[in-house]
């Protein structure tokens, strides 16, 4: 019982660090990356589609992206997503792909970016810390139908502390990497 409520907590906390990951890897930094990308929807035949579904997207260079779209029809729709989408790209198309140069980042989008990172890490936190109240709300409500007793409890509890301290000292970890890679120039 005990282990149990331990281990779902750490792994919903693992998925609140994976998470975060994956909402850093879509924040632009100087580098051209796919990953960018992931959540500009396109109109295609009038239904939002994630580019992903509809185009390939490659990095041939560290300051450009290339979309080649399945259906070629799709280009000006992909195109008017990328400058409808706030990631302060331009696409330029040839008729057969689409090509996203990325611009060096100004120092006041670095700022927002940094800024918008922070926001993400403070949600992870969050979303951390509510894992933990959940994990010790069950356990005191196994401790007052006498599942457990109340040794246990703060052992437990302390346990279900150092996981927490853990996680949050790895999403600390991470936004101090993005902050980096965000503000090299």
């Amino acid at each position: 019982m005990i282990k149990e409520i331990v281990k779902d907590a750490a792994d919903h906390m693992d998925k609140s660090v994976t998470a975060l990951a994956h909402e850093f890897s879509t924040v632009r930094t100087g580098r051209a990356s796919g990953a960018i990308l992931e959540k500009v929807l396109v109109d295609y035949y009038g239904v939002a589609t994630p580019l992903m579904q509809i185009a390939t997207v490659t990095a041939p260079e560290p300051q450009l992206l290339v979309i080649q779209p399945y259906d070629k029809t799709a280009i000006k729709a992909i195109e008017k997503a990328i400058l409808a989408s706030d990631l302060g790209l331009n696409p330029a198309n040839d008729g057969q792909v689409i090509r996203v140069p990325f611009p060096p980042l100004t120092e006041e989008r670095r700022r927002e970016l940094v800024k918008l990172c922070k926001n993400y890490a403070e949600e992870a936190r969050v979303a951390v810390r509510n894992i933990r109240r959940d994990a010790n709300e069950r356990l005191k409500k196994s401790e007052r139908d006498g599942e457990i007793s109340q040794d246990d409890l703060h052992r437990t509890e302390a346990d279900i502390q150092k996981t927490t301290d853990a996680h949050v000292t790895e999403i600390d970890d991470a936004l101090k990497r993005k902050e980096a890679e965000i503000m090299e120039v």
